[in-house]
């Protein structure tokens, strides 16, 4: 039984997201098994690293799947850009070991989430950006996200669904760039939960705008309390960087 390593990329602006949703053709995970389905003979099934919500982007997404059919790296590579839509890439595929696992051998995931913060809209980046027109306040976003380092319980920050799974994730680096209207907030941590990127930065963005004070986030947190934590920031903005094993 062979292992296969992909290299993903993906514009997430039309999809449901990565995960397969039963019938739903219309996922990336879904979009990849039809044709890798077609062109083995077989339905195969992949495993991402990470199960990115609808709309959202991937700069680099890892996945793996097993077949016994006997195909190259290559042939695999070729059929699928062949076939995909243009908006899903799938840049490299390598052959891996037998029990490398896309999502279970990740030690580390980072985030990124675009805002263009001007008055006015950029067109070219509208589906690929949160726009907010207010000007945000980074000083006050910088000590804000300090407190979202190391280890914490991220129920407040999280939709997670099930109560019965932990919510303690470590965040390693919360990061602010600005670049000439853009500011690149990137999250670096060992895991997270449904939502959580998202409503991170959309407590960082009402930090930005002066409704909720830096030093609340502790309180925030110990709460645990998902009404007491800012708004869940826009899914078009946040994009898989990178991950690591």
């Amino acid at each position: 039984m062979n292992n296969f390593r992909m290299i993903i990329q993906y514009d997430g602006a039309k999809y449901k997201g990565w995960q397969r949703l039963g019938n739903e053709d219309n996922t990336i995970q879904g979009k990849i098994e039809n044709v890798l389905s077609l062109m083995l003979g077989k339905k195969t099934e992949i495993i991402g690293s990470s199960r990115t919500d609808a709309g959202v982007h991937a700069i680099t997404q890892i996945a793996n799947f097993h077949t016994d059919v006997i195909f190259t790296a290559t042939d695999i590579k070729n059929y699928l850009n062949r076939y995909l839509p243009q908006d899903i890439s799938i840049n490299e595929v390598t052959s891996a070991p037998e029990n490398f696992h896309a999502r279970y051998n990740v030690k580390q995931k980072t985030y990124l989430y675009k805002i263009w913060n001007k008055d006015y809209s950029n067109p070219f980046m509208r589906k690929y950006s949160m726009h907010v027109k207010d000007n945000l306040d980074i000083v006050k976003m910088q000590e804000a996200l300090q407190y979202f380092i190391g280890e914490h319980d991220f129920t407040a920050f999280s939709n997670a669904k099930s109560k019965k799974k932990s919510m303690v994730r470590e965040i390693y680096s919360i990061n602010i760039d600005t670049n000439e209207g853009f500011i690149d907030i990137r999250v670096k941590g060992n895991g997270f939960l449904y939502n959580m990127v998202r409503k991170i930065v959309g407590t960082l963005v009402a930090v930005g705008l002066g409704e909720i004070d830096a030093q609340s986030i502790p309180m925030i947190l110990d709460s645990k309390e998902r009404s007491q934590a800012g708004y869940i920031a826009e899914a078009c903005g946040l994009y898989l960087e990178s991950v690591e094993f």
